[in-house]
């Protein structure tokens, strides 16, 4: 019976020997450090041998860099979306530009040189270059990193197996907290024992930590490998990881291009120490010019005088003019400044995006501009250049940048004419106008115009408001100019038919007389508004006039703006200077 026994409690005691022993590796399993490594190429999303990943401050991004030749590009995209917007490619001269305040910076695409107006460098790479997108998509221009440097605060280090590099700009900076490593581990893909290895770190070296949990933290390593560590392996050292280099403080760069050294540039602007008065004069042909004095006559507080004397007339940069030295001496006796207005508008021919996209032909009509403004000693030149395509809008601000050049060089102010912004509108860089020009004017009006289909104020208070305020968030205030219309639409609705016509003050004021109406207060626009009824037709009228220029001179004051222009002369009262001067004696 013993002998029996004995069997039976051996092999009980072999299963829970045997039992013991996998559950034993199964926690050995569960708990236990995997030497899985992680696929690198994978984890940095690199699909060649010549790409390489980019660490933005503590993010790793979607987009890539190049590595050519021994050196590292960006494409244009991201060096616009992350660097520095201010890089302008002209594709039909094959040319990468970029404006300073005194000069504008040129190399042919392939060249390993650039040069300015006065001298010139040699990077001793290709600057720009294109070559097939890491994506498969096609050809995409790259610029070297180290000529993106020259212009552009940031810092960038690079590191092999696999290619990355880590970048660090005044946007993006290391703003975790700094802590080491207290004990030899590895760096993982995410938290937990199991997770592939990205990296090993060893005792002392140091890590920024991104995110803390319950065991493991979120770091990013010096070498720019970003993953998980377990809590009990980090040291805390209460330092900041910010490792952006210093740069030099702010001044021209363009003496300090040659020697490849960085300077923040300075677009000094022309600023008077007063408000600007800015009174648009309608001049259709040389005759018009003889009507200076009249328009003026019952004007006040006018400070500047804008004569509509240009518009360009072919596809070469070529422009029309009805300048007159007698029209600027008589001006100027008057204690007016002149801001020569060029359009784009008045000649249907003439494509924008063809005088704008070619260097040559921007740079053309630049000179021509600024030689006839020293030629009839004009103060200023106010650029009103409308309808722009979106495809226009970067040629349309390089041309603004490249003109300011010259015109900071020779004293001239130069203003620019905007829409109300809208987001339709945003290509013309309202941002970039405030920064390399002197004024950003906006036609704060047409909120409903002659193509409108349903009648409606010309510039509603609200439409003025968003107007300023929208621009004020691009723009500093002191180079803000807010236009007001100084005429009124008559709309007529038959059917469904809706037209209008645009009249002066005292025509809308005649208007109203010869038909009886009498005008009530509106205050969701702050207009006069009138209408009748005469048979088949519906007539509305929303009054610009006295009352409502006024309210709209007070939300410029109350955002302290540079001053306020007027569209246009011929169409004021003489009553209506009253209020613009109580504006301009606030």
């Amino acid at each position: 019976m013993k002998k029996r026994v004995i069997p039976v409690i051996i092999a009980i005691v072999l299963i829970i020997f045997i039992v013991a022993i996998s559950v034993g590796v199964k926690l050995m399993d569960k708990y236990s450090y995997s030497k899985e490594r992680a696929d690198l190429e994978e984890y940095f999303s690199i699909r060649s041998l010549d790409e390489v990943a980019i660490v933005l401050g503590d993010e790793l991004i979607e987009e890539s860099a190049r590595l050519m030749d021994g050196a590292y590009y960006f494409d244009l995209a991201t060096v616009h979306k992350y660097l520095n917007d201010r890089f302008y490619v002209d594709e039909n001269e094959q040319l990468l530009l970029y404006t300073l305040p005194r000069d504008t910076v040129r190399t042919v695409i392939g060249s390993s040189a650039y040069t300015t107006k006065d001298n010139g460098a040699e990077m001793g790479v290709p600057i720009a270059r294109y070559a097939p997108s890491a994506d498969g998509s096609g050809e995409t221009l790259y610029i070297a990193a180290d000529y993106v440097k020259l212009f552009t605060d940031f810092s960038y280090r690079t590191f092999t197996g696999p290619n990355r590099m880590q970048v660090y700009t005044k946007e993006y900076t290391g703003k975790g907290e700094e802590a080491y490593i207290a004990k030899d581990t590895a760096v993982r893909y995410q938290g937990g024992v199991k997770s592939p290895i990205l990296t090993e770190v060893v005792q002392g070296d140091s890590v920024t930590v991104l995110e803390e949990m319950e065991n493991w933290s979120k770091v990013k390593t010096g070498d720019a490998f970003i993953g998980y560590v377990e809590n009990k392996r980090l040291e805390k050292g209460g330092g900041s990881s910010l490792e952006i280099e210093a740069q030099p403080q702010e001044g021209d760069a363009s003496a300090n291009v040659g020697g490849q050294s960085f300077l923040n540039p300075e677009f000094t602007s022309i600023s008077r120490p007063y408000k600007i008065n800015l009174a648009w004069h309608a001049v259709a042909g040389t005759a018009g010019n003889d009507t200076l004095v009249s328009v003026l006559e019952k004007t006040e507080g006018v400070n500047v005088i804008s004569p509509t004397w240009f518009a360009l007339t072919n596809n070469a940069g070529d422009f029309s003019s009805f300048a007159s030295k007698a029209y600027v001496e008589k001006a100027h006796s008057m204690g007016l400044e002149v801001w020569g207005l060029i359009d784009n508008f008045s000649n249907p021919d003439v494509d924008t995006y063809e005088v704008l996209s070619y260097t040559s032909k921007r740079a053309y009509l630049i000179d021509k501009l600024v030689q006839t403004a020293l030629e009839y000693d004009l103060d200023g030149i106010n650029i009103d250049f409308e309808g722009l395509s979106q495809d226009t809008g970067e040629h349309f601000i390089q041309f603004i940048r490249e003109l300011s050049v010259l015109c900071r060089e020779n004293g001239i102010v130069l203003s620019v004419d905007n829409y109300v912004p809208m987001d339709y509108t945003d290509h013309y860089n309202r941002e970039e106008q405030g920064i390399v020009a002197d004024y950003v004017i906006i036609m704060g009006y047409d909120e409903h115009h002659r193509n409108s289909e349903r009648a409606g104020s010309v510039a509603s208070i609200d439409f003025v408001e968003k107007g300023i305020a929208n621009t004020l968030e691009q723009v500093p205030a002191d180079k803000v100019i807010n236009a007001v219309p100084f005429y009124t639409r008559i709309w007529e609705t038959k059917g469904t038919a809706i037209n209008s016509q645009a009249v002066g003050m005292d025509t809308a004021k005649q208007y109203l007389a010869d038909h009886g109406i009498t005008t009530v207060w509106d205050e969701t626009t702050c207009q006069n508004y009138g209408e009748y009824q005469s048979g088949d037709s519906y007539y509305q009228v929303w009054m610009e006039d006295e009352d409502s220029i006024r309210v709209k001179l007070n939300i410029m004051s109350k955002y302290g703006i540079a001053g306020v222009a007027e569209w246009q002369l011929a169409f004021a009262s003489d009553s209506v200077w009253d209020v613009i001067a109580e504006y301009m004696n606030q």
